[in-house]
Formats: structure tokens, C-alpha cells, sequence
């Protein structure tokens, strides 16, 4: 694929994609008229590409999904959609001034129908909406591939058989849907957060989930959760210019300089924040997951007033957190605060209860642990694990440059190690 295509391709994919499944109701040949398009597009564009290669994409994928509606043998039971009734104050909200109309929200509403298993809701919409691969998305979820894949060929074909309706629903159907699409925005946004240098595949997926998730927070005034995850992305998306290293590699967030973080974002946040706390305060609510993320990437944020970092109200969120949404992220990310509170290894004891095999973040939590106790053979091991998992460049040299740090014999603790391994909870417990 060009570099050019390539581009395309991720900027305005999932656009295109949404677009035409919108206009044909028909995931399946949407998804199939782009790739026909991104074909043509590989032999027709040589050294003279469309001013607009979107807009080129869009114009010929309709064309051949419509070629391909009259070939069937349901052509005469098609017809375009009725005229659209008046716009209202949220058509033009999501109203884009360029040739390909951006269905992306209004998708994402339909591939999180109740109609859809809750289960499959997000990562349909993270397959057909941003464009993540069936690999990505089972990674995303911790879920086998096979397994992801199937639960994907249902969820498209449900929707098919139940004449699911392409269209946002009035609010007041948002709520049996509404986690399933916040879901889908966190996970996508994960993909570019994880890639602290902004050169991977989904780097553009920053600035497309800044832009939906403020869109959606207008278009939810009173979800909580809503504001919440509005707030967190523009945390984490304050603290981008300072992630990166001069050589390149993953700057983690207590090492940051603060002076690089973004007070405007981080401001904007902090608005989100606090209407989510007042939506919650008036309907006596507890604070929900997202509030409560929201809420330690606050905590983090204070740092760059306070000079300090407030870990034992981060290890609380924490723990309150964990009624909510008992996972692998959680419990991990939960550990590392743990880490700072009680030591590495009350953190390790954590770390190594959690099942997540084959998950990149749990080996490199592991390894700073193991190399914070002088463990250096097995922080070895697992730095060795995670590089082999496929990091991005910038997290690569980061994970490189821990893990060239260690000591290179360090036998006796690594059969140590291996034995409490065996049994974490035995009558040899870590030191501090």
C-alpha cells in the first residue's frame, strides 16, 4: 500500500466505512465496497493522486456497492432512504463540511444495539468503525482470536436479521447502549495512547477521540460517565509533549516534567470532572468507573501545581475502582500505585496473582518490580516477554533501556523467585 493509501486509510476509514453502512444498511458490503475502492486506488493512483484521495475513496466505494445492490437479487427491495426530516441541534452537531458525511458516532450507536450481545458490542464497533484488526481488537479485550472473530460474524449478522435502525436513537434509549459506546471509545483511544510516539497505525486515533468524546459529552449533558471519559482523554492527552524522550523512547508519567503538560487540556478536564461530579451529587449517585479514572488522572495532575503526587488517594480510587470493574488493567495499574504506598514487593505479590498471559503491560509492571528488589533475572525475564510482544518503537526503547540496566547474573534470586512463583501466597514472603 502506498504511503499515501496508507494514510488515507487511517485517517478516514472509519469515516468512509460508517458512511456507507449508513447509506446501505449493510455492514458486510460496506467494509467490502472500501476494500474494492483501496484496490482500485493501489493501481489507478501512481504518480498522480486526487486532490481529495478521502473523498475519491468514498465516491468510488458507493458507486461499486450500488453496482453491487443491483446485482442481486434484492435489488427491487432496496430503495434510498426517505427525504431526512429538518435537522435538529444534534445533526448539526455531528454535521462535517467535506464530502464524506462523518457517520462514525451514528455507527457506533447501531453496533452497540441491545439487539447486539453485550459482549460483542465494542469490539464490532472497534473492527468496523476505527478500523482495528480482528488481532487488535482480541487483544484489546483479552480474548482468543478465534473467539473474538466469531463473536463478530454474529453480532453483524444479528443486526442484519433484527433490521436494526441506522440511526442515533432519541436520548432517552441512550442508556441501554451508552456503555457499550463509551467501551468502544476508551478502547480506541488506548490503542493511540499506548503509542507515545504518534507514528503507529491508530496515532490519529488521538485526536478523533478528543473530538468524539467532547462531541458526545455535548450531546450527554447529564451522563456522568460521559463527562467523565471527556475529562480522562484530555488528561491523558495533556500529558503527551512529555512523554517522549529525546532519544525517542517512552517518558513514564512520574518521570514527566510537568512543564510540558498542557494546562489548557488539563483545565478543559478538569470542567469535565467537575460536571460529572455535580451530575452524580444530584441524582445521589455513587461515581461510576470512568468517574473514578477520571478522578486519579486528577490526582496525577495535581503534580504540576503541587510539586507531589498523591498516591495514597490515587491507591484509594483505586481500590474503589476494583468494585466496579474487577480486571487485569485495573488490578495492575492498581498494583503499581500499591508500589508506591506499601513497596515493590507488596506490588508484586499483586502482580503475580494476576492472569493476563501473554498481556504487555502486566510483563513490564512485573519487571520494574523484580529490578526495584534487586530480582535482576527475572525483571530480565519479563522485560524479555514484553519486548517480544511487539511494543511500540517508543515503548520498545524504554523497555530496552530498563531492562540493559540490570545486573547480568543474578541466579540466586531468580530461583528464589521461581519458587515463590510456584506459590505467592507460601511461607517465604517478599521483603521490602
Amino acid at each position: 500500500m502506498s504511503r499515501l493509501l496508507d494514510q488515507t486509510f487511517r485517517d478516514a476509514g472509519g469515516r468512509v466505512v460508517s458512511a456507507l453502512a449508513a447509506a446501505f444498511r449493510d455492514l458486510d458490503l460496506a467494509e467490502e465496497a472500501f476494500a474494492e475502492a483501496c484496490a482500485r486506488a493501489l493501481e489507478r493512483w501512481g504518480d498522480a493522486p486526487p486532490a481529495d484521495p478521502a473523498a475519491w475513496l468514498y465516491a468510488v466505494a458507493r458507486r461499486w456497492a450500488l453496482d453491487r445492490f443491483r446485482r442481486r437479487a434484492t435489488a427491487a427491495a432496496w430503495r434510498p432512504d426517505d427525504a431526512p426530516p429538518e435537522p435538529t441541534p444534534e445533526d448539526h452537531v455531528m454535521a462535517l463540511d467535506q464530502p464524506i458525511p462523518d457517520e462514525r458516532l451514528r455507527l457506533i450507536f447501531v453496533c452497540c444495539h441491545p439487539a447486539v450481545s453485550p459482549d460483542a458490542r465494542a469490539a464490532l464497533t472497534l473492527r468496523t468503525v476505527c478500523g482495528l484488526s480482528t488481532v487488535e481488537v482480541a487483544a484489546a479485550f483479552l480474548t482468543p482470536e478465534p473467539t473474538l472473530a466469531q463473536r463478530l460474524v454474529r453480532a453483524k449478522r444479528k443486526i442484519a436479521e433484527a433490521g436494526v435502525p441506522y440511526d442515533v436513537p432519541s436520548p432517552d434509549r441512550w442508556p441501554e447502549r451508552m456503555d457499550a459506546v463509551l467501551s468502544t471509545l476508551e478502547v480506541a483511544y488506548a490503542q493511540a495512547h499506548a503509542d507515545a510516539a504518534g507514528d503507529g497505525p491508530h496515532a490519529d486515533f488521538a485526536t478523533g477521540m478528543l473530538n468524539l468524546t467532547g462531541l458526545l459529552a455535548r450531546l450527554a449533558p447529564d451522563d456522568a460517565e460521559a463527562q467523565a471519559l471527556a475529562a480522562t482523554v484530555r488528561y491523558s492527552e495533556a500529558r503527551r509533549p512529555a512523554r517522549l524522550a529525546p532519544d525517542g523512547a517512552m517518558v513514564p508519567l512520574t518521570e514527566q516534567n510537568t512543564a510540558d503538560w498542557s494546562p489548557a487540556l488539563i483545565a478543559e478536564a478538569g470542567r469535565f470532572v467537575a460536571r460529572s461530579a455535580a451530575i452524580s451529587h444530584a441524582r445521589r449517585a455513587v461515581p461510576g468507573p470512568r468517574a473514578l479514572q477520571a478522578a486519579i488522572h486528577g490526582a496525577h495532575a495535581d503534580r504540576a501545581t503541587t510539586g507531589l503526587t498523591d498516591w495514597a488517594a490515587i491507591l484509594g480510587l483505586y481500590n474503589l475502582l476494583l468494585l466496579q470493574r474487577d480486571d487485569p488493567v485495573i488490578r495492575t495499574n492498581r498494583a503499581v500505585a500499591l508500589a508506591e504506598v506499601e513497596g515493590p514487593a507488596a506490588a508484586l505479590d499483586a502482580l503475580l496473582c494476576i492472569d493476563a498471559p501473554g498481556w504487555l503491560p502486566l510483563h513490564a509492571a512485573r519487571a520494574e518490580m523484580f529490578a526495584r528488589l534487586g530480582w535482576d533475572k527475572d525483571a530480565r525475564e519479563d522485560y524479555d516477554a514484553a519486548l517480544a510482544l511487539g511494543p511500540s518503537s517508543a515503548e520498545a526503547l524504554f523497555l530496552k533501556a530498563r531492562r540493559d540496566r540490570l545486573l547480568p547474573s543474578a541466579q540466586r534470586w531468580g530461583l528464589r523467585s521461581a519458587r515463590i512463583r510456584a506459590d505467592p501466597q507460601g511461607s517465604e514472603p517478599f521483603a521490602s
